[in-house]
């Protein structure tokens, strides 16, 4: 048996915390830094967690499923780690950088792997307008909110908002309108992933909208500028047959 140097992450979910030391105990732990693969216990959140600190160093990542929602991972079974690991298929993913100036012309930058989304926080509508590549798309989209989705996040709340399955290699991305107002039967849009998307609040004082990437949060936006980041890249292992576009494929049959 190869010696493979591991760490493990595990969620604060009782399940993925109590076989966090027995997995330790059979195959040895090291740190992140030192690690050749991280092994994420948990739902799809250990994994995005974990993924998050990979921007830098690029490290592979196997998921076991001990949550709630494990899209993202593969099922728990505490024998044969390491050979399941060299096993692995292996999906690339590239992750979305969100630069957002608030009212105060404060610019806040974060990285999402699975969505940035824009969001009303009061009762009123959002009003955006949305520039592509330099060029106004639509004036005015009166909304709940809006994102750009990743293949990897099309499954996600992109999906929930009837956004596009895309499969894991389509160098794409999804803008998708959270409850469209006006227009009213717009749906969205597909763009190149290479693609630069400028959203401007139209209003912001009088109608406020925060901006997410993934779970980072900024509130009271003015402006957000989304882009794929080519010079970062993030690994995530499957087991053969359960590799992450074929699991996409499956979303897009079920019912």
């Amino acid at each position: 048996m190869t010696l493979l140097r591991i760490a493990f992450y595990a969620s604060k979910r009782p399940e993925a915390q109590q076989v966090l030391p027995l997995l330790r105990d059979k195959y040895g732990h090291f740190s992140e830094e030192e690690a050749e693969v991280i092994v994420a216990l948990g739902g799809d959140g250990a994994m995005l967690d974990t993924l998050r600190r990979r921007f830098d160093d690029g490290k592979p990542v196997y998921g076991m499923h001990l949550g709630t929602v494990g899209f993202l991972m593969n099922d728990y079974h505490p024998e044969g780690l390491i050979e399941r690991i060299e096993a692995a298929e292996r999906a690339t993913l590239s992750p979305l950088r969100m630069q957002a100036t608030d009212l105060n012309g404060t610019v806040h930058r974060a990285m999402a792997i699975n969505e940035i989304s824009l969001l009303r926080q009061t009762a009123q509508s959002a009003r955006l307008k949305i520039i592509v590549d330099g060029r106004v798309r639509m004036e005015e989209l009166v909304c709940d909110g809006l994102m750009v989705a990743t293949p990897a996040g099309s499954t996600a709340y992109n999906l929930s908002a009837h956004g596009p399955i895309l499969p894991i290699g389509a160098k794409l991305l999804a803008l998708t309108p959270v409850s469209a107002f006006r227009p009213r039967r717009w749906r969205g849009a597909l763009l190149k992933a290479e693609a630069r998307v400028d959203i401007e609040v139209i209003h912001p004082g009088r109608r406020p909208v925060s901006a997410s990437a993934d779970n980072e949060e900024v509130r009271d936006i003015a402006r957000v500028t989304v882009e794929t980041d080519p010079a970062r890249t993030l690994k995530v292992l499957f087991d053969p047959g359960h590799a992450l576009d074929e699991r996409i494929l499956r979303e897009q049959f079920a019912f």
